[in-house]
């Protein structure tokens, strides 16, 4: 008889398992210890499709967990330690204990324009092509056609504001076009977007 399985599964059901505390880190692993821009990198390798390794999971009802709790059947990481809690801290939104043993939370912003990822500073909290915080686009309550509008509606307002000149937009509801945000005339060298 086997005594592991190899099975090949998504970041998704990844994603799933964390958010549903199904994946448990044991008292014997050391403390978070990457620093924002590995997290970083893993979500750009993540999101360009490249190998980010094996995680290894052991099912026992009987092992201590980081919380003090006993593992109550849930999959106990073995290896992948590190790249779980990015995951979690990154996707998820949750906080990290880190090597001194505090609490802090690492937020990955990503620009759609250029498809780049970096850590968040304030720098990026205020320019227009970032989203601060990709956590959000995978919570549960993310509205994709407001946040599209919302987005194209701060990209058309930063344009305008650059160039000194207006260029009209609907905003999309669904398949329908409505709602004039601008109505300003237009020059015969600009497009309505």
């Amino acid at each position: 008889m086997a005594q592991f399985d190899v099975n090949s599964t998504s970041v998704e059901n990844i994603i799933s398992s964390i958010k549903a505390g199904e994946i448990a880190i044991p008292e014997i692993q050391r403390p978070f210890v990457w620093d924002g821009s590995k997290v970083r990198d893993l979500m750009d390798s993540l999101y360009k499709g490249f190998p980010v390794g094996y995680i290894i999971v052991w099912k026992n009802p009987d092992v201590r967990l980081k919380d003090g709790k006993i593992s109550s059947g849930k999959k106990i990481l073995i290896d992948g330690q590190q790249r779980i809690t990015a995951i979690q801290a990154a996707v998820v939104g949750q906080q990290v204990v880190d090597s001194t043993y505090k609490k802090k939370r690492i937020t990955i912003a990503f620009n759609p324009i250029d498809e780049v990822f970096e850590v968040c500073n304030p720098a990026i909290e205020k320019d227009v092509k970032w989203i601060p915080d990709i956590a959000q686009v995978f919570d549960v309550s993310f509205n994709a056609w407001e946040f599209v509008n919302n987005y194209a509606e701060a990209m058309l307002i930063a344009y305008n504001a650059k160039n000194k000149y207006r260029l009209p937009v609907k905003k999309l509801y669904g398949n329908q076009r409505d709602e004039e945000l601008d109505d300003a005339e237009t020059d015969d060298d600009t497009a309505a977007i």
